[in-house]
């Protein structure tokens, strides 16, 4: 205890915080990632006016507290106040559109991955580019504003991911990193910036238009891991820590999607590796030795933190609607007058689960909330479907909102694994959906018909992630590698567990996929028809 102190009293920590989809999450670590303190700011999207959105005021109030539950902790467990940090990161959810004019206003409504009202913008810079440029990508939501002839466009300065502004609101660097602006426009791994190529295709696009900016003025410079991205300012320090304790000057290394947190939180940043992240939204991630044989819809092409090339396969739906159905269960526990909180709730349903049958006793299942992509649906309904012969009990209903979780992402995988025959020597599992130990790891392992990881930091996530990203900066070798760096004083201490899946359960999920394929025209008229 005493010796952490002293870390933190003389800065040789480093913060991390992501602000996620229902969550904003703190971590503070030492240089060898071990985790010292977390806080919390819980949060939900909004959708007004038909865009998923969050309110630049709760962005800015949700960061701050998220930042006092952390100081709260170190000062609660350890006895004393943080004034300083060897490097912070900053993480949120990848993609989007945050928009601003040249007094730092903010112009338009902060747009969320969530959205899917691009699909215009989006085919025609695929075909303009020669590659797929995913509904949820920045560039895809600005030509659709030009397409949509709104107003604000005229105005623009800077467009941003919810990571680069914040960032940039706590050091005025005008800077991302290479996973982050992956998300934002293709990128070249080989001089590790945005594709020349395609920036200058794009700034002919918008030359009839007569704005007076171009690509590259408009979006945030490209960093990797490991560069410096700037310090706070004492405008940001102010910002974050209401209490005036928290000096500038702290280094920032580059603010960085989730996708690129996951990659490091799962040691998944070198070929032949990979991850899937599953909370609100889903996503796989295969780091490649070689590209693609051509374009595919389903298939985001990113890159990892370092600038090696990833295949992305990304659902816009994850867990939403497993939660809001547990969320029944402790309504009904409640009215039968038996307390229980959630963590206990989760745990015995999805433990429960393992008793279903492989292929979920013939349930079917979709948590739309929103379009996906994936499977080319660009609105969201909710639905559960199941026949007379179908066997309809708890642990099939929890099994089947567990796998449909995974199903979209599997589409994508299956492009890469069975398709491409893209080669990968360990897959790993992180975020919240793999908390309850041995459930969503196997049923991952189902799906992919391969062994699957899940490590002891598995809950801790992106914000682990990107705190790990801060590490680096601060405490890297000449020349360390960040493979290196995560394979040799990172993960060599951690412990983790590998399950693989039986036949008779990769057999159960092919099963529910196929099922899950033709229900999708179910989904399709439940479009049309359910306009309430």
């Amino acid at each position: 205890m005493e010796a952490v102190k002293t870390l933190i009293q003389e800065g040789k920590t480093a913060l991390g915080i992501e602000l996620g989809s229902t969550r904003i999450k703190g971590v503070l670590v030492d240089y060898a990632g071990n985790v010292l303190a977390v806080g919390f700011h819980d949060w939900q999207n909004s959708f007004v006016g038909g865009v998923w959105t969050y309110g630049l005021d709760e962005i800015h109030a949700g960061i701050r507290d998220c930042y006092a539950s952390v100081r709260k902790e170190v000062e609660d467990r350890y006895g004393v106040r943080p004034t300083t940090y060897g490097a912070i990161g900053v993480s949120a959810m990848m993609h989007g559109y945050m928009a601003l004019n040249k007094e730092g206003e903010q112009i338009a409504p902060f747009q969320t991955w969530r959205n899917t009202n691009t699909q215009k913008a989006a085919d025609e810079l695929t075909d303009l580019l020669g590659f797929n440029i995913p509904l949820r990508w920045s560039v895809a939501h600005l030509y659709q504003r030009v397409l949509d002839g709104e107003d604000h466009v005229k105005d623009l300065d800077a467009v941003y991911t919810l990571a680069a502004y914040i960032h940039m609101k706590l050091t005025g660097e005008r800077v991302i990193g290479i996973g982050d602006a992956a998300g934002m426009f293709p990128i070249d791994s080989q001089t590790h910036d945005y594709d020349q190529g395609m920036v200058d295709k794009f700034d002919r696009l918008m030359e009839p238009y007569g704005f007076g900016w171009k690509l590259r003025g408009l979006f945030p410079k490209v960093l990797v891991a490991g560069d410096q991205a700037g310090t706070l300012t004492p405008e940001g320090a102010a910002f974050l820590d209401e209490t005036g304790a928290l000096k500038p000057g702290i280094p920032f290394c580059p603010p960085e999607g989730d996708a690129g947190t996951g990659m490091v939180a799962t040691n998944a940043v070198a070929p032949r590796t990979g991850n899937v992240s599953a909370g609100t939204s889903t996503f796989a991630m295969l780091v490649l030795e070689k590209p693609l044989s051509k374009l595919y819809r389903e298939i985001d092409m990113v890159t990892t933190p370092t600038g090696f090339p990833c295949a992305m396969s990304h659902a816009n739906n994850g867990t939403s609607d497993l939660n809001a159905w547990v969320g029944i269960f402790k309504e009904f526990s409640e009215l039968m007058g038996y307390e229980t909180n959630m963590g206990d709730l989760f745990g015995k349903l999805y433990t429960n689960s393992l008793k279903g049958d492989p292929d979920c006793g013939g349930l079917l299942s979709y948590g739309y909330y929103s379009g996906e992509n994936v499977t080319f649906i660009n609105e969201g309904r909710l639905a559960f479907l199941r026949t007379a012969n179908s066997r309809f009990n708890l642990a099939n209903f929890m099994k089947v909102n567990l796998y449909t979780s995974l199903g979209a992402v599997k589409i994508g995988l299956d492009i890469l694994m069975k398709d491409e025959g893209v080669r990968v020597e360990r897959i790993t599992g992180h975020g919240g959906l793999f908390k309850t130990k041995g459930v969503a790891q196997r049923y991952l392992a189902a799906a992919v018909g391969t062994p699957v990881t899940v490590m002891d930091t598995a809950s801790e996530g992106g914000a682990w992630g990107i705190a790990v990203l801060a590490a680096y900066l601060a405490d890297k070798k000449d020349g360390e590698k960040l493979e290196d760096y995560l394979d040799r004083r990172i993960f060599a201490g951690l412990s983790g567990t590998t399950l693989e899946a039986e036949p008779d359960e990769i057999a159960g999920f092919e099963t529910f996929m196929d099922r899950y394929k033709k229900g999708l025209a179910i989904e399709r008229e439940a479009i049309k028809d359910m306009d309430w």
